[in-house]
């Protein structure tokens, strides 16, 4: 357990500097959109230390996929819930997201994590195929 906190504090602390730079990027485009003219110091400084635990926290937590008696359905909710948790508890705290929008954003998170995991389960598999096809090929020899 205590190799797979430290994974969790690794991949966390190489990728927390990510959920700034996003932040950046998003409020750059809505402040072009002119949906924003600007920020107050608070709003700064709680945007970007929320972003950074949100980005420390959603890099860490993939460590669940190295713990190998989980199956890999379980590890995903296990993967889906943490950040489903993490991605909303910081949008309200920030005020990006209204109570009563809790119900859409669940609908576009469950979504988006159904996508994104079918895509890298299917490339993870195709790999897998070729990767046995070559071996199979090579021991027909």
């Amino acid at each position: 357990m205590k190799k797979y906190v430290k994974q969790f504090c690794i991949r966390g602390l190489m990728w927390a500097w990510g959920g700034p730079v996003i932040m950046a990027i998003v409020w750059m485009a809505m402040h072009g959109a002119g949906v924003i003219s600007g920020l107050t110091v608070d709003q700064a400084v709680l945007g970007i230390l929320t972003m950074t635990v949100m980005a420390f926290i959603a890099a860490g937590i993939s460590v669940v996929y190295q713990i190998e008696t989980l199956p890999k359905a379980f590890a995903a909710l296990i993967q889906a819930s943490v950040l489903y948790i993490d991605y909303l508890g910081f949008y309200l705290i920030n005020g990006w997201i209204p109570v009563d929008k809790i119900w859409m954003f669940t609908l576009i998170f469950v979504g988006c994590f159904t996508v994104i995991w079918f895509i890298i389960y299917i490339t993870v598999k195709l790999k897998v195929d070729k990767m046995n096809k070559t071996i199979g090929s090579i021991s027909d020899q």
